[in-house]
């Protein structure tokens, strides 16, 4: 054994420890009463609310302490267990004979068939093995070289006890194809003889993280699906450029249905082959590694896609295999397949596939899709969570997911402690970012998937002056004491068809016309422009530990996103990001593409996001203006439409000298430079009033520096730090 797999069967007893199994005449309760989560403290002393769900938090860590107790005994451990790619699937072997090995409970025999047997459907039976297993070994050719030769076709042949003959991709398939005229996909055995090698070591873990979703395949201007190169080429260097040191890549797990955008998994261990080979996706993730960019999966772990042929459906001719019988194991609005998540090989291959793309692809983390339908029976369907504790505990919580989910994370930041998880939950699961050793799920973020809609609904359904400032202030900071959110203004669930980007509510159709910065500004222009920006620096500044943008829409991308298909004439037309819009630079978009160049560099520079929830001390509703301080930073905005303010008094909690940091209304951004940045503002120590209601009873005022603005314009936001003494 080496020593790093010593080390690692050391944490993997170390974390089984304190595994209880009932013994005779223990009921349930009692054993939960004896179990001890060595953190549950903190976690009290953070929500003290939650002492009544205690017996609930317990059951979920004894019984994910069961499953690293049984793994350990089973399969020697979680080290091994999870690396179960490199026996299932096919695997060279040294002397160039190839094993092959599948889970197939329910079938009646196994064959493999392929270009390297001129697709004999008999020739080479598998072995059938204890728990449905199934192998075959293939010795090597003549000369020694694999008897299946890179870069050709297989298939398993599925035999079913009901006498059918089905024809099956590998779930371990590391790379399919189509076939420009096919329908489905192929299995194409991937074993180049000079496989691309990563050299450029894994970023550290920032203390702030400022994430740039991505999709490889619309990452052009073009109309075509573009390439893992071209984004290697074309795309890593603006990311770097903007100051995100973090890409969230979709869409990367094959999926036989483009305009799923990804959600509709086929092969969990296959680069979609869209974009390019395996060995290209490596040198994206390389590349971005030596630019100090971490990559995150966007992996699809809560349903998959029920094709047959080139998915994991009906795989051995039952309908169960890797989920659950319907209903249960059927998704009503996703027309989807569920794992059965109690399953010994389910948890085999799913975790299994996240230790894959770590090891294999080198990436640097996940943010797992569809946290809600995992959490609950009833997977968020029809259910309004109104965040009374009690949505999150007892029978409509499937523990079996969860308790994947505690693992999944535990096993992660065991193995990679500087791997980086984000949930996408919308029901506000307490604990779900705290420590799975205090009863947590584990995750390392959430997002904050109320924002962006918070967003949308103002600019559909309010005039400006209407704005509920104190409603905006409270969506931003509403989120749960020390678990970490990544806050976004947009996502691309917000640019799909149907809706559009927060440019296009703002500016519509004038974007086509009246962009030039060669002619004035319309006033539709113009607010559209000043608010764009503010929105992403409140988002930004006030609204979590993180920060996320989707592709383009940092420049103000126009229109919607929408992939091809039977509805549009099979059309790439909105499927692309127009890059060439920003490179132009009479037009408007470079304006916006500045804005948020800089306002992650002075993230950079003064941390706010790693910083302490923000002091807001000012949201007033007639001036339209909120100020709020957070690492040393003081931010104000002003979101009313027409007025200005001149000698307009402000709060901050550390006295000195002041000075902009970042002017929204500056004239590289689109504005009207107003601000003379040379000002420098002093504080005087006045008592200033804060508002706090508390049932609508109290009213206090606290004694802090006034800080006194000269000039203060209308849809206008800046930043000042104090200077050092």
């Amino acid at each position: 054994m080496s020593v790093l797999g010593a080390c690692q069967c050391q944490c993997i007893r170390a974390a089984a420890v304190g595994a209880r199994l009932v013994s005779t005449g223990e009921t349930m309760a009692d054993q939960e009463d004896n179990v001890t989560i060595p953190g549950y403290s903190r976690l009290l002393q953070m929500d003290p609310y939650l002492k009544p769900y205690e017996r609930d938090f317990k059951r979920r860590y004894e019984l994910l302490q069961k499953q690293l107790l049984q793994l350990e005994e089973a399969e020697g451990g979680f080290d091994l267990f999870t690396r179960s790619y490199k026996t299932f699937g096919v695997q060279r072997r040294p002397d160039n004979s190839l094993f092959f090995k599948e889970w197939a409970p329910a079938a009646e025999a196994l064959f493999l068939t392929g270009d390297f047997n001129n697709w004999d459907k008999f020739s080479h039976p598998y072995t059938k093995k204890e728990f449905g297993k199934w192998e075959l070994i293939l010795p090597p050719k003549h000369d020694k070289s694999p008897a299946v030769d890179h870069n050709t076709k297989l298939k398993v042949v599925v035999h079913t006890k009901e006498g059918k003959r089905l024809y099956r991709i590998s779930p371990w398939a590391k790379y399919v194809i189509k076939e420009e005229k096919s329908v489905i996909y192929d299995w194409v055995h991937w074993d180049p003889p000079q496989p691309y090698i990563q050299i450029h070591p894994r970023p550290k873990k920032p203390t702030s993280l400022r994430i740039y979703e991505a999709h490889v395949g619309i990452a052009s201007p073009e109309g075509k699906i573009a390439s893992y190169t071209n984004f290697t080429i074309n795309v890593l260097p603006r990311i770097k450029d903007l100051g995100y040191n973090c890409i969230q890549l979709m869409a990367v797990m094959e999926h036989a249905y483009y305009a799923s955008f990804g959600y509709q998994i086929t092969s969990f261990f296959a680069a979609s082959s869209r974009y390019g080979t395996p060995d290209e996706l490596k040198q994206l993730i390389d590349v971005a590694h030596s630019l100090g960019i971490l990559v995150l999966l966007d992996v699809v772990h809560s349903h998959a896609s029920k094709n047959t042929e080139d998915g994991l459906n009906q795989f051995d001719g039952s309908d169960s295999c890797f989920f659950h019988s319907p209903p249960r194991g059927e998704h009503s609005l996703w027309d989807s397949r569920l794992f059965n998540y109690s399953s010994w090989e389910v948890l085999r291959f799913l975790l299994s596939n996240l230790r894959w793309w770590m090891e294999e692809y080198r990436f640097d983390g996940f943010r797992f899709d569809g946290i809600t339908s995992m959490l609950y029976h009833h997977h968020g369907i029809g259910t309004g969570f109104s965040g009374d504790y009690s949505e999150y505990f007892g029978l409509q919580v499937d523990e079996d997911s969860l308790v994947y989910l505690m693992l999944s994370n535990h096993i992660l930041h065991t193995l990679y402690p500087d791997c980086i998880t984000i949930a996408e939950d919308v029901s506000g699961m307490p604990a779900l970012c705290r420590g799975v050793e205090e009863g947590g799920l584990g995750f390392d973020y959430r997002l904050a998937m109320a924002i962006p809609d918070k967003w949308i609904q103002i600019l559909k359904e309010l005039k400006d002056e209407d704005w509920n400032i104190g409603n905006i202030v409270h969506t931003l900071t509403n989120r749960r004491y020390g678990e970490n959110c990544v806050a976004y203004a947009e996502s691309h669930d917000q640019a799909l068809v149907g809706d559009k980007s927060l440019a296009f509510w703002l500016m519509d159709k004038e974007m086509y016309t009246n962009m030039s910065s060669m002619i004035p500004m319309t006033p539709i222009i113009d607010r559209g422009m000043q608010l764009h920006k503010m929105i992403r620096l409140l988002t930004h500044g006030l609204g979590g530990e993180g920060y996320l943008n989707f592709m383009g829409n940092e420049f103000g991308h126009p229109e919607w996103l929408d992939f091809p298909r039977e509805g549009n004439n099979q059309s790439y037309h909105y499927a692309r990001r127009q890059f060439n819009l920003v490179d132009m630079d009479h037009l408007r978009y470079c304006q916006l593409y500045a804005f948020d160049r800089d306002m992650n560099r002075t993230e950079d520079k003064y941390g706010w996001l790693a910083a302490p929830p923000a002091f807001v001390s000012a949201k007033h509703e007639e001036d339209k203006v909120i100020v709020f301080d957070r690492a040393n930073v003081l931010f104000i905005f002003n979101f009313h439409p027409s007025k200005s303010f001149q000698d307009y008094r402000v709060a901050v909690e550390v006295p000195g000298k002041y000075k902009i940091k970042l002017d929204s209304d500056a004239v590289q951004y689109g504005g009207h430079g107003r601000l003379d940045h040379n000002t420098e503002f002093f504080t005087e120590p006045l008592p200033f009033s804060v508002v706090h209601f508390s049932n609508n009873l109290c009213c206090i005022t606290i004694p802090l520096c006034i800080l006194m603005l000269t000039q203060f314009r209308g849809f206008c936001t800046f930043i000042l730090k104090k200077l050092q003494n």
